[in-house]
């Protein structure tokens, strides 16, 4: 466990100690020590390089993340839902869908996408990164899972019998039981959503719309021919990893609790 930790948190460790240095000490002193303290010269420059636009690159993945995880956990868990609770020919053959869908990397899916989005004319909005990220087979499975273990046929027989119609089921007792499932797709849906590349890279072309990812992105590659860049990068990075840690550590009892529910039947 000792080197997996060190695995794992080395790249974090060498991130911190680079955004501490100038741009000739980045490349002249040890990788992994400390040299003169610059870091709060690096936020300032950081800042205001290009008219500060970094925090709009920050604002729009705070976009495309917060608005997009919970559209995504929303239709991945009434659709697990509904795949749980709900008997109807050609079950199986959709949750085996779902289930072989998870299978074909994104990077695959980018270029189709792309041209589907650039026909209706989604392509360099906002809308072209959102609407394709409520699809997520991930979630639906998970939803699908903690649907299954969480709620009761039981108790739904009785809500009918009671005259409940399935949308005020599905609100007042589904989507509670599944509560904590909810929050782990949540998390999941947020960190994918955050660090999503390939799709805006090809769908967006507009500075100002693009998330953290692509602008730092397109930096490093600058930063050939503007050294300043290489140290704003990599400053970027140690900043953009914040709010994902943040959300990680006010999510993770959920998560950890989630994990075990969901695991106890399929």
């Amino acid at each position: 466990m000792i080197g997996v930790l060190v695995y794992f948190m080395l790249p974090v460790y060498w991130l911190v100690v680079a955004s501490t240095k100038t741009a000739s000490d980045l490349f002249s002193t040890p990788g992994l020590w400390f040299s003169e303290m610059n870091l709060w010269g690096n936020l300032s420059r950081l800042s205001t390089y290009d008219g500060g636009i970094f925090w709009r690159w920050m604002f729009n993945s705070f976009i495309y993340s917060g608005v997009g995880s919970v559209l995504m956990t929303f239709v991945s868990v009434i659709s697990g839902y509904a795949l749980a609770v709900y008997r109807f020919r050609g079950r199986a053959l959709v949750v085996g869908a779902v289930m072989g869908s998870m299978l074909v990397p994104q990077t695959v899916l980018a270029q189709p996408t792309y041209q589907l989005l650039v026909e209706i004319g989604l392509n360099n909005t906002y809308a072209g990164v959102l609407i394709p990220s409520l699809v997520y087979p991930f979630g639906v499975m998970l939803g699908f899972i903690y649907a299954r273990s969480s709620i009761p046929t039981e108790i739904l027989e009785a809500a009918r019998l009671d005259g409940a119609s399935e949308w005020r089921i599905f609100l007042s007792i589904g989507s509670r039981l599944m509560g904590t499932g909810t929050v782990t797709i949540l998390l999941f849906a947020f960190i994918g959503s955050w660090n999503n590349f390939m799709l805006p890279l090809l769908v967006l072309n507009d500075q100002s719309l693009m998330p953290v990812t692509v602008g730092l992105n397109g930096w490093s590659q600058a930063s050939i021919t503007v050294p300043e860049l290489q140290t704003l990068t990599v400053v970027g990075a140690l900043v953009s990893i914040v709010p994902v840690v943040l959300v990680f550590l006010g999510l993770q009892r959920y998560w950890r609790s989630g994990l075990a529910a969901g695991g106890v039947r399929f």
